[in-house]
C-alpha cells in the first residue's frame, strides 16, 4: 500500500523542500532526504542520516550543479553530491537545530535555532569564514539576494534583519537594517527582477503579506491574507507572488504585483502549506503541507484536478 508523506507539527518551522536548475526536487522527511526527477516525478535517490535521534531540518541546492546542503537537528551541516551519490563533507559549529540554509555561490550560510548565522566556504578545509548573531530567537528563514550583496534573515520573534553581503565577517556585527514584524518571519523571498525588493509573510498573529524596498527601508505594499503565511515565492512569468497559507483554508494564494490583489487560489491541502518550490521552467509548483501530502501543480491553473499527489511506494 502507498503511504503519504507524514509531516508532523515538529517540522512546521523548517525548510525541507527545494527544486534546482538541474530539475531535481529534494524533500526531507525525518532523517531522510528524497530526490526526484522533476520532469518525470520519479524517485531517483535517497539520503539517510542513519540516525534515530536526529532529523533533517533544512536543505538547499547549490545554484548550479547537483550539490545538496543538508542541515540537521544536532547542528551539523552536510554536503552531498547527488550525481556521484556520496557525501562530500560534514561541517560543524552550530549548537542547535539548523533550520535555514542559503547559498551565495560557494558560500553556504546556515541559521540555527539559537539565533546564530554561520558562513561556510565549501571549497576550503577551514570552512567557517564568518559569523553573525541576532541575539534573538530561532532563525526560521535565510535568503541571499540575487546580486549576492545582502543577506536577509527572519526569526521566530518577528525580527527581519538585513546583513552586509561580505561573508568574511568574523565578528558578531550589527545588521544593516532591522525591520520588526508582529510574528515569526517564516516566509521570505527576494524579487527576481527587482534586486532591492523583498517580500515577507507573517505568522499566526499577523497574516500580512508585505513587499519592501530594502534600500530605503520602505514598505511598498501590504495585504491581509486572513491566515498564517507559511511559505512564499515569486512567479516571474506573470509578475505575481504566491503564498502558502494555514488555517482556515490551507490554500495557496496568488497575488498580482505590485498591487497585491488576490487573483486566484489553489485548494487541495488539508494542512497548512509548509514549503512551495517552482520548477526551472516555471510551469509547475511543488508543495508540501502538514496534511502529510506533497502535490505538484500546473502553474496558473487553480482547479484541484490540475494537481498530482505524490506518494512513497
Amino acid at each position: 500500500a502507498n503511504t503519504p508523506f507524514i509531516f508532523s507539527s515538529f517540522f512546521l518551522d523548517l525548510n525541507i523542500l527545494d527544486w534546482n536548475l538541474e530539475n531535481l526536487i529534494a524533500v526531507a522527511l525525518g532523517s531522510t532526504a528524497y530526490i526526484w526527477n522533476g520532469r518525470t516525478l520519479q524517485g531517483i535517490e535517497s539520503i539517510d542520516l542513519n540516525s534515530g535521534s536526529k532529523y533533517i531540518s533544512s536543505l538547499a541546492w547549490i545554484k548550479e550543479g547537483t550539490c545538496l546542503a543538508i542541515g540537521t537537528s544536532d547542528g551539523e551541516v552536510q554536503l552531498w553530491d547527488i550525481e556521484k551519490k556520496r557525501r562530500l563533507r560534514n561541517m560543524f559549529g552550530h549548537l542547535s537545530v539548523v533550520g535555514a540554509l542559503s547559498w551565495n555561490h560557494y558560500i553556504l550560510s546556515s541559521g540555527s535555532r539559537l539565533g546564530s548565522i554561520h558562513h561556510h566556504d565549501v571549497r576550503v578545509a577551514q570552512h567557517h569564514v564568518g559569523s553573525l548573531c541576532q541575539k534573538t530567537q530561532s532563525i526560521c528563514s535565510l535568503k541571499w539576494s540575487l546580486t549576492s550583496q545582502l543577506l536577509a534573515s527572519g526569526s521566530s520573534d518577528g525580527t527581519l534583519n538585513i546583513w552586509h553581503g561580505d561573508p568574511g565577517v568574523n565578528v558578531q556585527s550589527q545588521p544593516l537594517k532591522t525591520i520588526p514584524h508582529s510574528s515569526a518571519v517564516k516566509a521570505m523571498n527576494w524579487c527576481p527582477w527587482q534586486s532591492n525588493v523583498l517580500a515577507t509573510g507573517g505568522g499566526m498573529k499577523d497574516g500580512i503579506l508585505r513587499v519592501w524596498d530594502i534600500n530605503h527601508e520602505k514598505l511598498l505594499q501590504s495585504a491581509a491574507t486572513d491566515s498564517q503565511i507559511c511559505s512564499l515565492l515569486w512567479l516571474p512569468k506573470t509578475s505575481e507572488l504566491m503564498t502558502g497559507q494555514g488555517l482556515p483554508g490551507n490554500q495557496m494564494k496568488i497575488w498580482q504585483h505590485p498591487a497585491l490583489i488576490n487573483s486566484s487560489e489553489l485548494y487541495g491541502h488539508e494542512g497548512r502549506v509548509l514549503n512551495v518550490a517552482l520548477s526551472p521552467d516555471q510551469r509547475r509548483l511543488f508543495s508540501v503541507a502538514a496534511d502529510g501530502i506533497a502535490c505538484v501543480w500546473k502553474c496558473h491553473e487553480s482547479k484541484e484536478s490540475k494537481k498530482k499527489k505524490m506518494f512513497f511506494s
